[in-house]
């Protein structure tokens, strides 16, 4: 009965997070959201995939965080089928929730962790996400293409965007999903690249900032140049 109950409570946060976002899922997306998170919570006690620990403040700072993401990116998709590189993907945020939401972009999660990545495969064999992959990988390593490269938490801009940029298609994007307006790190960033949007987001039941950076090789400039070891 208990089980039930939370169960319950969880699906009407994310029901109600899904109407304040705007979007639309189907009952089977919703019910794949919350079968991802009940994986991550079982796997989270043996692999420490996320520091917290209860279901309804995962749904709340992970799941709902990582859905404020998509309707922007379907909105730059444009309807159009998109390979997308989730870097330093964890526990697969956003990579996860993206493939479940948008069955037309193909997403490939790479972590330098092998038992992250481990765990972004079983979840692609139990959710039957075609459109999902867990690789074990330095991104420096990966040449592409990707139509998006996306990170969430990950590192700053200068350093998300010079270590995959090899891995980028031809007008490809990056997308960045920060806290804070990341001033410091748009200054920092090289000539060779140029932030052409930047999304401020709203989580619901999340009282936090939310940015989503929106990055493109500047035209007429060099790739930014590969660096030292990352996820």
């Amino acid at each position: 009965m208990a089980d039930a109950a939370v169960n319950h409570a969880l699906s009407s946060i994310l029901e109600s997070g899904v109407q304040a976002l705007g979007m639309t899922l189907d009952k089977a997306q919703q019910r794949q959201l919350l079968a991802y998170l009940d994986l991550l919570g079982k796997w989270n006690k043996v692999y420490n995939l996320t520091a917290v620990r209860a279901p309804a403040e995962m749904l709340k700072q992970h799941l709902l965080d990582s859905l404020a993401a998509v309707p922007p990116l379907l909105c730059h998709a444009q309807g159009r089928a998109l390979r997308l590189l989730d870097v330093g993907s964890g526990g697969g945020l956003p990579g996860v929730v993206i493939a479940i939401c948008c069955p037309c972009i193909d997403v490939c999660c790479v972590d330098a962790v092998a038992k992250k990545a481990a765990f972004i495969q079983q979840v692609a064999g139990s959710l039957r996400l075609p459109n999902l992959r867990g690789l074990h990988a330095r991104v420096q390593t990966l040449a592409g293409p990707f139509d998006v490269i996306s990170a969430r938490a990950f590192a700053a801009l200068s350093d998300f965007t010079a270590w995959s940029a090899q891995a980028l298609a031809p007008g490809g994007v990056w997308m960045a999903m920060k806290g804070r307006y990341p001033a410091d790190e748009i200054a920092t960033l090289p000539a060779g690249v140029e932030v052409f949007h930047v999304e401020p987001l709203r989580v619901p039941s999340l009282d936090a900032q939310r940015h989503l950076v929106w990055m493109r090789p500047a035209a007429h400039a060099p790739a930014p140049a590969k660096q030292g070891a990352a996820s």
